[in-house]
């Protein structure tokens, strides 16, 4: 991507407005403008406010615009006095290298991207920019709406029991099962009684600077999609509140595209006992104890992808039986996706199962790829993984693919720990297996405080079986051996191999 252009580019920018009663956060300043246009084409992106790592909690900044037709400059400057002597734009793996200034760095977009801003090494008081993609905005800019939320950008409104009553009467002029699309304009809308019931057949379209305070549910549901640039904003409830930005519960056909998710108390997205999810473009921060991204119970059918998600639990998890929800898990791909837990898992399979009825559940076919891990901080053994298969609950775990992994220095972890657990904390009984796992050209750059990854099963009755590993590159140098990918190979595994060559038999 090139620093400079001869003529100005004919990229449109969108921005959208922050409403009054929104936080923000004043470390930098953001603008956007056509690449070789004057300084009159700079266009000002709002900064909010999102808070980071339950460990030591901070407060970062998230700005993001919409932009098509060409490539776009930014600009970064921090507030006040700073001198910058060195910045880096995450994940490595886009390429972009700013032109870094005292006050301030800039640097060239040709495409959509979703980063982290770092200036002199800082991690914890970085500035998130989201640059989408400003074709899929007009897309839902086109869709005619039944009812229309208007908003409030210098107050507050109330939303959920009138935009319900407005559903059901656009309803009845419809035929049975027709949907229903609801447009949420930009403001500040305090969901009432905090939770709101999404009914099937339904289409929410937020609008750039619609900012919604409380969490939506979709329950016993069919045909719901969520889509646009709107924020929930879930940062003033309480960590015990135990409430997930959205909740989805014995349902099917569902969309979440674009949405944004500021510091839910619990999990992102928690879905349960659900069938065909699709989750695109999300990007979340947490700061809590079991405040993990998107967690699965029992589903199957669920596909995950451009989303960046930093949290302080797990990033991506994969359960079987838990609380109300029962069952297995089948097919569930995760791609093209930006992880980033400040504690705990980027991605974890097998923990939960129905332990109580002799058998627990199975997990299979899942799939990671194209995924950039910023970074793995967790101290407890039991935690760590950056890819973690930890069947518990006599879960069997089968069929999984990692392939195209690119894993950042990260502070604290292992990078593989596929292990037949019996986690005291959780699993009343252990695990049953992991069989055919295939592990593709995964890239580690080191860690200050890595542990040996391992690979283990828990007893003769409870093993790993075909795990395959190619194309395993630590610190730019392809790994051959077991010893050199830094792996550990135990007891209770059969047919575990790294480049063709069988690296443990049955013990």
């Amino acid at each position: 991507m090139s620093q400079n252009s001869q003529a100005a580019s004919c990229a449109t920018i969108r921005t959208y407005p922050a409403p009054r009663l929104a936080v923000l956060q004043n470390d930098y300043t953001v603008r956007v403008r056509p690449v070789g246009a004057g300084d009159d084409a700079w266009q000002s992106v709002p900064t909010y406010r999102v808070r980071v790592n339950m460990h030591d909690v901070t407060e970062a900044s998230m700005a993001f615009f919409d932009f098509a037709d060409g490539p776009v400059e930014v600009e970064v400057a921090k507030v006040g006095w700073y001198y910058t002597y060195g910045a880096e734009i995450r994940p490595l793996s886009l390429g972009l290298v700013p032109n870094v200034e005292q006050r301030r760095l800039t640097f060239t977009l040709d495409r959509p991207v979703n980063c982290s801003v770092e200036l002199n090494g800082d991690r914890r008081h970085n500035l998130h920019l989201f640059a989408g993609d400003l074709t899929e905005v007009r897309a839902w800019d086109a869709i005619d709406a039944d009812v229309v939320v208007e908003g409030n950008l210098n107050g507050a409104s109330m939303f959920r029991r009138q935009v319900l009553r407005d559903i059901e009467a656009a309803r009845a002029n419809k035929p049975a099962g027709a949907m229903v699309t609801v447009r949420v304009k930009p403001g500040y809308h305090y969901i009432e009684d905090c939770v709101m019931d999404l009914p099937s057949h339904t289409t929410l379209i937020f609008d750039g600077g619609a900012v919604m305070e409380g969490a939506f549910r979709v329950n016993h549901a069919q045909d719901v999609h969520l889509l646009g640039r709107g924020i929930t904003n879930l940062a003033s409830f309480n960590r015990f509140s135990g409430v997930c930005g959205l909740t989805i519960g014995f349902s099917k056909h569902v969309t979440l595209d674009g949405m944004m998710f500021i510091n839910p108390p619990h999990y992102t997205v928690m879905f349960g006992s659900s069938q065909d999810v699709t989750v695109r473009n999300v990007k979340s921060f947490s700061c809590e104890g079991w405040s993990d991204g998107l967690d699965m119970m029992a589903c199957s059918n669920v596909h995950i992808s451009g989303c960046f998600l930093r949290t302080s639990d797990d990033c991506v998890a994969i359960y079987c039986s838990r609380w109300e929800y029962r069952g297995s898990v089948a097919n569930v791909e995760v791609h093209d996706c930006t992880l980033w837990p400040d504690v705990a898992h980027p991605t974890v399979i097998g923990t939960h199962g129905d332990h109580e009825h002799g058998g627990g559940d199975t997990i299979d076919h899942i799939l990671f790829e194209n995924i950039d891990v910023l970074e793995h901080d967790e101290h407890q053994p039991n935690y760590m993984g950056v890819m973690a298969i930890n069947p518990g609950d006599g879960n069997a775990v089968s069929d999984v693919t990692y392939r195209n992994i690119r894993i950042e220095r990260f502070r604290r972890g292992r990078v593989i720990d596929f292990r037949v657990c019996f986690n005291k904390d959780y699993n009343p009984i252990p695990g049953d297996s992991i069989r055919h796992v295939r592990v593709e050209n995964v890239s580690v750059n080191g860690a200050e405080n890595e542990l040996p990854s391992q690979i283990v099963g828990y007893s003769p009755e409870h093993t790993v079986e075909d795990v395959t590993i190619s194309g395993f590159v630590r610190n730019g140098e392809v790994c051959r051996t077991m010893d050199e990918a830094g792996i550990a190979v135990g007891d209770y595994t059969r047919s575990v191999s790294i480049c063709g060559k069988e690296a443990s038999e049955q013990r």
